[in-house]
C-alpha cells in the first residue's frame, strides 16, 4: 500500500498531534519508543527527513541513502511487546526523498523494554515511570542530584537518557546503603570493607557509562549524518563480516574509537574524533580533569584502589604510594555531578548541530 499521498495530505493539514518529524534517522530503541507513543494513543506518522524549527516552519531536508531505513526500522519492531503491523516506505517530498512510517492505533498496550509510551500532543512520554524513592533521612544532595537529572531527561538524545538512568540507579543504591557506604559522615571514606569495595564499582560503574555514551552518541551523529563516518582508516574484512549489516558495523566502529579513551588518553580520542572535537565543549582544562577521573577509574579497576607511580603523575595532593585511594560519598557525587554536567554540555551542542531532535 503507498501512503504517499496520505503523508503529503497529512502535512499539508498541519494535523500535529498525529506527525513527529525527525530531520535524521534515529537508532532503533528511540524509534521503537515513538512507534509505541503513536499505537497507544491515537495513531500517526513518523517522517524522517523533515526538519521542525522552533518557530514551526518544517524544512524538507531529505534522508541520506546511505542507511537503510528499513533495517532500523525491522529492529525497532523487534522490540516492542507485543509485535505489531505498521507501513514504511520512502516518499518524494520536495524532490527529496524522506521516510515515512504509519502508525495504527492499537487495541493493547504496546511496551518497550517494559516501558508504555504515549503521546501528549506533539511529545512522547513515558505512561508507567518506574519511580524511585529516596530515604526521608538519608543523604539530601543524592534528591537534588537526581532532580536535575530529570530535568536534563528532557530534550535528550536517546544515548544520554540511558546514561542518566544509570546514574539515578548508582544515587538509588547509595542511598539504601548508608550503613555501609557512610555510616559515619558522608564526607568521611568508609572503613567497612565492604563499603570501601562497593564504592570503587559504582565509581568504575559511572565512569565506563560516561564512555558508553560518548560511543553511543558517535552513532547517533554518524546515523545523522553518514559522511562523518567516512575516512580513509583501514578495517579489516572479517570486521565488517563480523556484523549483521551496515548498522552493526557502526556499532562497532564507535565503539573501536574509544579505545585511546579507554587507556586513558583523552587528548587522543578528542584529536581522532571531529565530530566531538568541532563541539568544542571538550576545553583543554576539561580534558585534564576527566583524564584524572579516567585514572582514578584504572587505578580502582586494575589495581584495587592501590597507589602507583603513575597515578602519582596525575594527583599532587599528599598521597602516598602503595597506599589505597579512598573517596568518601560526597566526593563521588562531585565526580558524579561532573560528568553528567559535561554531558548536559556535549549533548545539547550535538542535538543542535546534527538535528538530533
Amino acid at each position: 500500500m503507498d501512503i504517499t499521498q496520505e503523508v503529503s495530505q497529512i502535512i499539508e493539514e498541519r494535523e500535529e498531534q498525529k506527525i513527529e518529524y525527525r530531520a535524521v534517522l534515529p537508532p532503533s530503541r528511540n524509534l521503537a519508543q515513538l512507534i509505541s507513543g503513536f499505537a497507544n494513543t491515537e495513531g500517526g506518522y513518523i517522517l524522517l527527513g523533515i526538519y521542525q524549527h522552533s518557530s514551526g516552519r518544517i524544512e524538507v531536508i531529505g534522508l541520506s541513502n546511505d542507511f537503510h531505513a528499513n533495517s532500523i526500522t525491522h529492529k525497532a519492531l523487534d522490540l516492542l511487546t507485543p509485535q505489531i503491523s505498521i507501513l514504511y516506505q520512502y516518499v518524494s517530498l520536495n524532490d527529496k526523498k524522506i521516510y515515512a512510517i504509519k502508525v495504527e492505533k492499537s487495541e493493547t498496550l504496546i511496551s518497550v523494554e517494559g516501558k508504555i509510551y504515549k503521546r501528549d500532543g506533539i511529545s512522547n512520554y513515558i505512561f508507567n515511570p518506574s519511580e524511585t524513592t529516596f530515604n526521608l533521612n538519608g543523604y539530601k544532595r543524592i534528591k537534588e542530584i537526581n532532580s536535575r537529572i530529570e530535568i536534563q531527561k528532557l530534550n535528550a538524545t536517546s544515548s544520554k537518557i540511558k546514561l542518566l538512568e544509570h546514574y539515578q540507579s548508582i544515587l538509588k543504591i547509595i542511598d539504601d546503603l548508608k550503613t555501609i557506604l557512610y555510616p559515619e559522615d558522608v564526607t568521611i571514606p568508609t572503613t567497612n570493607i565492604e563499603g570501601r569495595i562497593l564504592s570503587k564499582i559504582l565509581y568504575s560503574s559511572f565512569v565506563d557509562n560516561f564512555e558508553t555514551y560518548l560511543s553511543d552518541i558517535l552513532y547517533e551523529i554518524y546515523l545523522a549524518n553518514p559522511l562523518t563516518l567516512k575516512s580513509k582508516e583501514l578495517v579489516t574484512i572479517e570486521e565488517v563480516l563480523n556484523c549483521i549489516d551496515l548498522q552493526e558495523f557502526v556499532k562497532y566502529y564507535a565503539k573501536q574509537k574509544l579505545l585511546k579513551l579507554q587507556k586513558g588518553s583523552v587528548k587522543g580520542f578528542i584529536k581522532e574524533n571531529n565530530q566531538i572535537k568541532d563541539l568544542n565543549v571538550f576545553t583543554e582544562p576539561i580534558q585534564q580533569e576527566v583524564e584524572k577521573l579516567l585514572q582514578i577509574r584504572h587505578l580502582y579497576s586494575h589495581r584495587n584502589g592501590i597507589i602507583d607511580e603513575k597515578f602519582l603523575q596525575y594527583f599532587t595532593e599528599n598521597l602516598s604510594l602503595n597506599t589505597e585511594y579512598l573517596m568518601s560519598v560526597s566526593e563521588i557525587c562531585d565526580k558524579l555531578e561532573y560528568l553528567f554536567e559535561l554531558v548536559h554540555k556535549l549533548d545539547i551542542s550535538v542535538v543542535i548541530k546534527y538535528k538530533l531532535l
